[in-house]
């Protein structure tokens, strides 16, 4: 097998995500949902100008640090590498992008700050849904379905959390919930007592938070200490079971949040792709592999159709296109946005994230 990987000609692909640090349960999800796809494309065969080319993964750990990412982009771009999967965070993303797309690299992420497609970087393709879809549905939820009149709203400080807390807000006052608190915290933070005596003081019905699953469970255990037993609301970032583990709640967690992409229990292409992602890692997906494994079977798809691994025809032919994937179907708009993109409510079932609607 190393003999006729030898023979092949190699196509190397970049990978970003955290896979150390507390993020790294979504770091590695992304990491191992490119990797199936790898596999499987590999196993398929590809060939371009009729010779056979094998797909590699080059795994780069960000950290979800910005300065790290922009270190790695300017290492990918040394290496002469063209594409590049992720990064995962927003606030990595904004900076390494400029990096990778001065160096020609077409960049697929699930970065979902809207700010990442107005930049202007052609290159750049969301392969999510973006912080207006995810903050705007997860308010709509709250008000319409959960019947929420009031909220506090609690951020992390970086581009993500902000970006995602600001659309949740937006909406939700357009609704006519009213914000009786707002607080913010880092994306470092374990100790949330004192923004939580703020907001228990406020007698909000529901808590929206913006920020990832490693400050979001920890600030799930310190509201029920308090005897703040209102919904928890949040974006994609929280939507992990990672979220639920660390909250140490055995019972009802009552916390919802927003994923990009439809059910992939309710169609039966998310039913395969999930039962082959436990087959290949003894383990469920957490909330982005389905979006990194699509991604890079459409970036496949893209090579292969034209032919070619010159980044401007592959740029042209993924925004140009149409490709249908395990969460959706991939066709872009000028920014780059995906045309349209489902957005799921989740609830935990036990340590399980379970789909409630889409929207």
């Amino acid at each position: 097998a190393a003999m006729t990987a030898q023979a092949q000609e190699r196509i190397r692909v970049g990978f970003m995500s955290p896979v150390t640090g507390p993020q790294a349960a979504n770091g590695v999800d992304n990491r191992d949902g490119v990797l199936l796809a790898i596999k499987e494309i590999n196993a398929k065969g590809v060939k371009i100008g009729g010779k056979p080319v094998v797909f590699e993964l080059d795994i780069n750990d960000d950290g979800a640090d910005p300065k790290q990412g922009v270190q790695i982009a300017q290492s990918l771009s040394d290496k002469k590498i063209k594409f590049v999967m992720g990064p995962y965070n927003s606030g990595v993303t904004m900076p390494a992008a400029r990096v990778l797309n001065d160096s020609d690299i077409v960049v697929l992420t699930v970065a979902s700050n809207p700010k990442i497609t107005e930049m202007g970087y052609n290159n750049l393709f969301r392969i999510g849904a973006s912080d207006n879809q995810l903050g705007t549905k997860m308010a709509t939820y709250a008000a319409q379905d959960l019947k929420i009149k009031t909220v506090a709203v609690i951020d992390d400080r970086t581009a993500y959390g902000q970006g995602v807390a600001r659309e949740f807000t937006e909406q939700a006052k357009r609704l006519g919930v009213k914000v009786v608190a707002s607080e913010f915290t880092t994306d470092k933070a374990t100790d949330f007592s004192s923004i939580l005596t703020n907001i228990r003081a406020s007698k909000a019905d529901a808590v929206f938070y913006g920020g990832y699953s490693p400050q979001g469970g920890p600030l799930l255990k310190q509201m029920r200490a308090l005897g703040i037993s209102g919904p928890l609301l949040g974006g994609d970032g929280i939507c992990s079971s990672e979220t639920a583990n660390l909250s140490q709640i055995s019972g009802d967690l009552n916390t919802f949040c927003t994923q990009g992409g439809s059910m992939l229990d309710r169609s039966d292409k998310g039913q395969k792709f999930a039962q082959r992602y436990r087959a290949e890692y003894k383990r469920d997906p957490l909330t982005y592999a389905a979006a990194f494994y699509d991604g890079m079977h459409m970036l496949a798809a893209a090579i292969e159709s034209t032919q070619s691994t010159d980044t401007k025809k592959v740029v042209q032919a993924i925004a140009n296109g149409k490709y249908a994937g395990v969460t959706g179907e991939f066709s872009y708009d000028a920014k780059h946005d995906l045309k349209s993109s489902a957005v799921t409510v989740y609830t935990f079932k036990g340590k399980d994230v379970v789909p409630l609607k889409s929207l």
